[in-house]
C-alpha cells in the first residue's frame, strides 16, 4: 500500500515503482529520517496535536525500528518507495492507529529536505576532518624536509630551485581554502525545512522553531516554497567536493611524475602501489592515477546536477530525487581519495639527493644572475637579455655557464658564485617565497592556521 493510495482506484504499475523508487540509495538516510521523525513527534506533542501517551508510543516505536535497521532485521517490502515510506510503514505496523499519526502535518517534501540537510552537515564535517588530517601530514613532511630542495616547475619545465617544504605547504594552503569552503557551506545549509509541509505550511499549530532546535539546526526556514525546493546546498557541496577533487588530482599528477624512473623523486610503498599482470618489474601508482580520474567523475556529478536544477519551477518536483546519488558518490570518492593519498604519501620514500641533483643545474639560477645585475643598477630587461644570451651561448657552444659568467665584464667571480649548489634557494628573501627564512615564517603561519582549523572543527562536531 502506498502513502497516497486513497486518491487512486488502482494499484501502481511495476514499471512506475521500479522507475521512481529511491530506496536502493536513500536508505543511507535512515538514521537521519529517524531523528527527523522523533523531532516531528515531539513537536506534535508540544503543539498538543497528539497526546503525551501517543508521543511516547511513537518515540519508543521509532527506537525499535532504528534497532531493526541497525541489526539488519528490518524487512523492506517491494511497495516501499523510499526510506521514509519504509519507516512509516513499519511504525504503523507496530503502533497501529497511533503509528498512522506519525506523518501528521508533514510531507515527504519537507521531510527529505530535512533528512538531507542533517546528513550533509555531518558528512561534510567528516570531509573537513579528513582535510585537516591531510594538512597535518603535509605539515609533518614539510618539517622533516628541512633544507632539501628540488626544481620548481612552470609549463612542466624546470624553472628554479625551491625547498621541498615549500612544495608540501603549497598543497596545504590549497586544502585550507577547501576547508573554508566546506565550513561556509555547512553554515549556509544549517537551516531546518521541517514544518514547510508539501509547499505551503500547515493549518495545524506546528512550531518549526521547536523542531529546528530539537534537531540542532541554527535556524528554521523563512519561506516554505523555498524550503522544500532548495537544493543549493547540494550544488554547493558538489562544487566544494569537485574543487577538492581537482586539488587531489593535481597532487596525484605530481606523484605519478615523481615516481617515474625519469624523475625518480619518490619510491612507492608496496602497500600503496600495484603491479602488472604481465610485466613483472612494474610498480604502479594507481592511487595517484585514480585521484586524477575520479576528479572527473565528481565534476560530472556537479555538472549533471546543475543541469537538473536549471529548468525546475517552484516548488518540489520529483527531479529533485536526483540530488542524492551524485552527492553520495562524490562524498564516497573524495573521502577515499583523501585517505588513500594520505597513506601513499605517509609511506613513500623520497630521494632527496636526486631532487637536489636535478635542482643544481646552473641554468635554474639564471634569474639570480639577472637580479644580481639589477642590484648593480642594470635595468631588468637589459639584465634579462644579458643572461639569456649567456645561457644560449653556453648551450650552443657546450661551455660551462659559470665560466662565461666569471669572464663577463659586468658579472665576474661574485656573480659566478651564485651558481653554486644550494645558493639560489638561500637567496629567496621575499615573504611567501621559497627561501629558507621565508619558509620558516610560512611554516609557523601554517601551524597557526591548522590550530585554528582544529578549533573550527570542534565547533562543527558540536553543532
Amino acid at each position: 500500500m502506498t502513502l497516497w493510495h486513497g486518491r487512486f482506484g488502482g494499484t501502481p504499475s511495476s514499471e512506475l515503482l521500479a522507475y521512481t523508487q529511491s530506496l536502493s540509495f536513500d536508505r543511507r538516510l535512515a538514521h537521519d529520517d529517524i531523528s527527523c521523525s522523533k523531532a516531528h513527534v515531539k513537536g506534535l506533542g508540544v503543539a498538543k496535536i497528539i497526546t503525551g501517551e501517543e508521543v511516547e508510543v511513537l518515540l519508543t516505536t521509532l527506537d525499535g525500528v532504528e534497532a531493526e535497521l541497525d541489526s539488519g532485521q528490518f524487512e523492506f517490502e517491494y511497495s516501499d518507495e523510499d526510506i521514509h515510506t519504509a519507516i512509516e510503514r513499519r511504525v504503523s505496523e507496530l503502533a497501529g492507529d497511533t503509528g498512522a499519526k506519525l506523518h501528521t502535518g508533514r510531507s515527504r517534501n519537507d521531510q527529505v529536505a530535512t533528512d538531507l540537510r542533517l546528513f550533509s552537515k555531518r558528512e561534510l564535517a567528516g570531509i573537513c576532518s579528513r582535510i585537516l588530517e591531510f594538512q597535518k601530514l603535509l605539515m609533518g613532511l614539510a618539517e622533516s624536509a628541512e633544507d632539501v630542495y628540488l626544481p620548481g616547475y612552470t609549463h612542466l619545465q624546470r624553472a628554479q630551485p625551491v625547498l621541498l617544504s615549500h612544495y608540501f605547504l603549497a598543497h596545504g594552503w590549497a586544502l585550507a581554502r577547501d576547508f573554508d569552503r566546506f565550513v561556509e557551506t555547512i553554515a549556509r545549509l544549517d537551516v531546518s525545512p521541517l514544518g514547510a509541509g508539501a509547499l505551503g505550511g500547515s493549518s495545524l499549530p506546528l512550531d518549526p522553531d521547536f523542531v529546528s532546535m530539537e534537531l540542532g539546526f541554527a535556524k528554521r526556514f523563512d519561506n516554505s516554497l523555498d524550503a522544500v525546493s532548495d537544493r543549493d546546498f547540494v550544488a554547493e557541496a558538489l562544487f566544494d567536493l569537485a574543487l577538492l577533487g581537482v586539488h587531489l588530482s593535481q597532487i596525484g599528477e605530481e606523484l605519478v611524475l615523481w615516481s617515474t624512473e625519469e624523475f625518480g623523486y619518490l619510491r612507492l610503498d608496496d602497500a600503496y602501489s600495484t603491479g602488472s599482470s604481465m610485466l613483472p618489474q612494474k610498480k604502479n601508482p594507481d592511487i595517484a592515477e585514480l585521484a586524477r580520474g575520479k576528479s572527473g567523475r565528481v565534476i560530472g556529478s556537479l555538472t549533471g546536477f546543475l543541469t537538473t536544477l536549471k529548468g525546475l519551477p517552484l516548488s518540489y518536483n520529483r527531479d529533485l530525487q536526483e540530488d542524492k546519488e551524485p552527492l553520495f558518490d562524490a562524498l564516497n570518492q573524495i573521502s577515499l581519495g583523501l585517505s588513500s593519498l594520505s597513506g601513499l604519501l605517509s609511506t613513500a620514500g623520497f630521494d632527496f639527493s636526486r631532487m637536489r641533483k636535478a635542482a643544481d643545474s646552473q641554468y635554474l639560477c639564471a634569474i639570480d644572475l639577472a637580479e644580481w645585475l639589477v642590484s648593480k643598477g642594470v635595468p631588468f630587461r637589459k639584465a634579462h637579455a644579458i643572461i639569456g644570451g649567456l645561457v644560449r651561448d653556453s648551450l650552443e657552444r657546450h661551455v660551462d655557464l659559470g665560466e662565461l659568467v666569471d669572464a663577463h665584464p659586468q658579472l665576474g667571480a661574485e656573480a659566478a658564485a651564485l651558481l653554486l649548489p644550494g645558493v639560489s634557494v638561500e637567496r629567496r628573501q621575499s615573504l611567501g617565497g621559497s627561501g629558507t627564512e621565508a619558509v620558516k615564517i610560512q611554516l609557523e603561519s601554517f601551524r597557526l592556521m591548522v590550530s585554528t582549523e582544529e578549533i573550527r572543527m570542534d565547533s562543527l562536531t558540536t553543532r
